[in-house]
C-alpha cells in the first residue's frame, strides 16, 4: 500500500490535476469583485455589440484592436448572463493554455517534466499573472499565443517537419489576430536556429527544409491575418500602434531619448510583479552547469529582444505589455529550482529556501485575492485599477440604483467611449426604459436636452472623470469613492426639472 501512495504522488499527471485545480480555485474565486474599469468596458461592449450583429464582428478595429479576444468574448457573453464574468473568464480560459503551454515548452527545451511543472507552479502563484488572468483584456492570450508559437518554433527547428509549419503559422496567424506583439514572434524565428542540430546527417538539407517551412508557415500566418481586410476599418490598426510605439520614422529622429527612462520603468514593473528572488533565480539558470545552455540562451534571448525593443520604441507603456516576455523567465526560474532539488540533499533547507523565493509573490498574490484595494500592486495599475477614474467602483451600485427604478428614466454619464457610457450599456442592455446617452464634453451650462428629459420623466447623471462641482440643477444621490483615494471618486445626480429650481 505504501509503495502504490509513493508512486501516486511521483506520478507527474497527478501533480499537473492539482496545479489545474489550484489554479482555476485563485483564477475564479471572487472574479468579479473588482468592478469593472475602462478598457474592459470597452472590449466587452464591442463583444455584446458583435454578438447581437454579424455586421460588427469586427467593431473593435474601429478603434485599431484586433478582434481575436473579443471574438472569443462575443461567444462568452451568449453562455453566461454576467457580462463581467463572461469577458474575464476568457483570460482565465486564455491562462490555463499558458500554464500547459509551459508544462509542454519546459518539457521539449529540458527533457524534464518536473521543470515544466515547476514552472506551471510559478506561474499559478505569480501575482502578475494572477492579475492580468482575471481580467477581460487582451494580455492574458498575448501570453498563450507567446508560449505556444515558441514552442512550436522549437519544435520546427528540431524537426522541420510540414505537420509543425502548419500548426505554427496557424498559432502565428492567430495571435496576430489578437495583438500586434504576436508578430514578434515571426521576427525571432531565425534565433530557434540555435537549436538546430548541425552535427547531424544531411544538415544541409534538413536547413534548406526549415527555411522552406519557415516560409510556408509565416505565408500562412500572414493569410490569416488578411482577413482583417475584409474590414474598411483595417487602416486603423497602424495609426492605433502608432499611439503607443514610435513608427521607424519618428523614431529615428529621436532614437534613444527615451530609452533610459523607458527601460528603467520597465524594469520596475518587472521586479514589482516577478520580485526580485525570482529574477535572480531565474539568472542563477546561466551559471550553473553549462547543460542546455543554447536552450537557456533561446529563453533569455525571447525576453531580452522584445523587452529592448519597447524600450527603445515605446511611446506609452503599462505594466501589461510586458505580461508575454515574463514567460520565458517562469521557465529558467524553474531550471534553477529543480536543480535546487538534486543539488540540496536536506529537505527543509529547500524548503526554506524556496519559501524565502517565492514567499512575497505568494504574499501578493493572496492579498490580490483577499483585498484588492489595500494590495501592493504597481502604482501604474493601482491608478487604472483601483484608485483612480478608469476604475468602476460605484458602476455596480449605480446600476443596481437604475435597474430599481419602476418606470421610464433617462441617464446621461460624463464620457461618450470607455467606462461611461459603456458600462451602463453592458449591464443595462436588456432594460428598455431606460435611455443611455453619452456626453463629452462637459458644458458648463446643463444641455436643454437634458432639463427637457428631466421635466418629462426621472433623469440622472454620473459623474466620474471630472472631481468638481457642477453647476446644473441637479441633487446629489449618492457618491462613490475609488479605492483608496478620497479626491476620486464617482457622483450619481438627479437632474432638477426646472419647475423646482
Amino acid at each position: 500500500m505504501r509503495v502504490m501512495t509513493v508512486k501516486f504522488w511521483k506520478n507527474p499527471i497527478v501533480w499537473f490535476f492539482l496545479l489545474t485545480c489550484v489554479y482555476f480555485a485563485t483564477r475564479l474565486v471572487q472574479l468579479t469583485a473588482l468592478p469593472i474599469f475602462t478598457d474592459e468596458a470597452i472590449y466587452i461592449r464591442w463583444s455584446q455589440i458583435g454578438s447581437a450583429d454579424a455586421a460588427w464582428r469586427f467593431i473593435s478595429l474601429t478603434d485599431g484592436k484586433q478582434p481575436f479576444f473579443t471574438w472569443a468574448v462575443m461567444a462568452s457573453v451568449r453562455l453566461f448572463q454576467d457580462p463581467l464574468f463572461a469577458g474575464r473568464i476568457v483570460s482565465v480560459i486564455g491562462g490555463f493554455f499558458s500554464l500547459i503551454g509551459l508544462v509542454f515548452l519546459s518539457r521539449e527545451l529540458f527533457k524534464n517534466f518536473s521543470v515544466g511543472l515547476v514552472a506551471a507552479a510559478l506561474y499559478v502563484i505569480s501575482p502578475f499573472t494572477l492579475m492580468y488572468d482575471r481580467l477581460a483584456l487582451y494580455d492574458s492570450w498575448v501570453a498563450t499565443f507567446s508560449i505556444w508559437n515558441l514552442y512550436l518554433a522549437v519544435l520546427l527547428a528540431r524537426r522541420a517537419r510540414l505537420d509543425i509549419a502548419l500548426l505554427f503559422g496557424m498559432m502565428l496567424g492567430m495571435g496576430m489576430l489578437n495583438k500586434t506583439s504576436a508578430f514578434l514572434s515571426l521576427y525571432m524565428l531565425p534565433a530557434t536556429l540555435l537549436l538546430f542540430d548541425w552535427k547531424r546527417p544531411k544538415q544541409m538539407l534538413r536547413f534548406v527544409l526549415w527555411v522552406g517551412y519557415a516560409i510556408i508557415a509565416a505565408v500562412l500566418s500572414q493569410a490569416i491575418y488578411s482577413i482583417l481586410r475584409l474590414s474598411p476599418f483595417f487602416y486603423i490598426v497602424s495609426q492605433k500602434d502608432a499611439l503607443f510605439v514610435y513608427p521607424l520614422k519618428e523614431w529615428l529622429i529621436h532614437p534613444l531619448n527615451f530609452f533610459q527612462g523607458n527601460i528603467h520603468g520597465l524594469f520596475d514593473w518587472l521586479k514589482g510583479y516577478m520580485t526580485w528572488p525570482l529574477l535572480a533565480i531565474a539568472w542563477v539558470a546561466m551559471i550553473i552547469p553549462k547543460k542546455y545552455m543554447r536552450e537557456k540562451l533561446l529563453l533569455v534571448g525571447w525576453w531580452l529582444a522584445p523587452f529592448i525593443a519597447l524600450s527603445l520604441f515605446g511611446r506609452i507603456l503599462y505594466p501589461r505589455f510586458i505580461l508575454f516576455m515574463t514567460m520565458p523567465l517562469f521557465i529558467l526560474a524553474s531550471y534553477t529550482v529543480v536543480w535546487l532539488a538534486t543539488f540540496i540533499r536536506k529537505s527543509w533547507i529547500f524548503l526554506f529556501l524556496i519559501f524565502c523565493i517565492y514567499g512575497y509573490s505568494l504574499y501578493i498574490s493572496t492579498r490580490i485575492l483577499v483585498d484588492i484595494k489595500t494590495a501592493p500592486i504597481l502604482k501604474a495599475d493601482r491608478g487604472q485599477l483601483v484608485d483612480d477614474w478608469p476604475s468602476g467602483w460605484g458602476t455596480n451600485e449605480v446600476v443596481s440604483f437604475l435597474k430599481n427604478q419602476q418606470q421610464p428614466i433617462a441617464v446621461y454619464t460624463e464620457g461618450t467611449f470607455g467606462l461611461f457610457p459603456y458600462a451602463l450599456e453592458i449591464f443595462l442592455h436588456d432594460y428598455p426604459t431606460i435611455e443611455i446617452h453619452g456626453l463629452w464634453p462637459i458644458p458648463d451650462v446643463i444641455p436643454k436636452e437634458i432639463l427637457e428629459s428631466a421635466s418629462n420623466k426621472p433623469t440622472y447623471f454620473v459623474s466620474n472623470f471630472t472631481q468638481k462641482e457642477f453647476l446644473w440643477p441637479l441633487t446629489l444621490l449618492a457618491t462613490y469613492q475609488k479605492g483608496t483615494n478620497p479626491k476620486s471618486a464617482m457622483r450619481l445626480y438627479q437632474v432638477v426639472p426646472k419647475a423646482e429650481k
